[in-house]
Order: structure tokens, then C-alpha cells, then sequence
């Protein structure tokens, strides 16, 4: 069974609930080794989205996303608008017009706006930023088979181990490489978001825990 444009739209409302229910979690750890804004920036820019959705939902799965990415884009602030709208926007291309999602179609998506994150921020495993979660989540999914659940349980559960391993290395991008060595030992906002919409992607699919 593939993911339509209302099941899309409604996992995309889940998502919002997600990060406003970890608002305060995000802006703490963006404190510590950011300017502190990445919680709120996200909870504001997915607020809007749901607003926008009440307003129309998109006929499919990719104009559900373009609305995403557009509206990230324009209502997000500091790094975090530009490099989930460039995703969201790379993962709507992915999707084209198609009317549902197979399982390789979230996968050819989620690699699509990794591409586009890493185009944007010129960032590598290890830099201890939002790639660390999500080019391990994209390679799961790739290897997860047909199942979109199966697909998006995979690549929460290895975007959840990716943001865990942020917490002993050095930034080397972003505000947080202006710490140097200071920046290690703490958690990666932006890796931890990214976990945070995967897992309640998988969710919203049925295959997450």
C-alpha cells in the first residue's frame, strides 16, 4: 500500500504535534551549543504548515511536500529553514506527480532531500549536524524493502542512532564549530529533529515504536 497525498498531509500535521510537544527540548539543546532559536524556529515554520493544510490540502504526495518546503522556507529562521525547505523541496521533486509512495519511492525521496541538504550545507558524516541522522536514515531505508512503514521504521530507527552519535564529536559546521572542542559531549539539535520526524513519520505509517 503506497502513502497518498491525505495520508501525507495527515503525517505531516503528526509532525507538527512531535515538534511542538519538543519544543523546549530543541531550544535547550540549540542553547548549548547554538543560538538557542532551533525549537521555537521549528515549532513556528510546522504551525504554519497546518494552517496552510487547513486551508487546502495538495492532490499528491509531492504538492503536499512543495507546500512544506515553502512554507519552511519562508517562515523559518537561522539554518534550519533553508536546509529542511531545500529537503522537503528536493523530496517533492523525488516525488513528482505520482498519487501514492511506494516503499522505494520514500527511500528515492528521503535520498533526494539528503542530496539537497548536503548541496545546501556542505556538510559530511561526522560534522556533527542534521547529516548525521539522515544519510544513515536514507541508507536503512534503501535497504528496507517495499513497505513504506518497513522504509520509515528503518530509517527512524538508524536516524535515532545518528543523532545519538553526534553527542561525543567536534562540530565542524554551523554555529556550534565556533566552540571547538567544547562542542563535543552534547547532542546536535538539528540531528535530533531530523530523528524526531522520521520517528513520527514511521509512526504516522504504522512502523514506528
Amino acid at each position: 500500500m503506497g502513502c497518498t497525498a491525505e495520508q501525507v498531509a495527515a503525517a505531516v500535521r503528526a509532525m507538527a504535534g512531535v515538534i511542538a510537544e519538543h519544543r523546549d527540548e530543541l531550544v535547550q539543546l540549540d542553547r548549548v551549543i547554538g543560538d538557542g532559536d532551533h525549537g521555537e524556529n521549528m515549532r513556528r515554520g510546522f504551525a504554519a504548515i497546518v494552517t496552510k493544510l487547513d486551508e487546502s490540502t495538495p492532490d499528491t504526495p509531492g504538492a503536499v511536500l512543495k507546500l512544506v518546503a515553502t512554507t519552511l522556507i519562508s517562515t523559518v529562521g537561522g539554518a534550519a529553514g533553508p536546509l529542511y525547505g531545500t529537503a522537503f523541496l528536493r523530496a517533492a521533486t523525488s516525488a513528482g506527480s505520482a498519487g501514492e509512495l511506494d516503499g522505494p519511492a520514500v527511500a528515492a525521496a528521503l535520498r533526494a532531500a539528503l542530496d539537497g541538504v548536503v548541496a545546501r550545507g556542505k556538510a559530511v558524516l561526522g560534522d556533527k549536524t542534521m547529516i548525521d541522522a539522515l544519510e544513515p536514515a536514507v541508507r536503512a531505508a534503501e535497504a528496507a524493502g517495499a513497505d513504506p512503514a518497513g522504509v520509515l521504521a528503518a530509517a527512524a530507527d538508524a536516524a535515532q542512532a545518528g543523532a545519538e552519535s553526534t553527542v561525543p564529536l567536534v562540530a565542524r559546521k554551523g554555529r556550534a564549530s565556533y566552540l571547538g572542542e567544547r562542542s563535543a559531549g552534547h547532542l546536535d539539535p538539528g540531528a535530533r529533529s531530523t530523528a524526531l520526524l522520521l520517528r513520527s513519520l514511521a509512526g504516522s505509517a504504522g512502523g514506528g515504536r
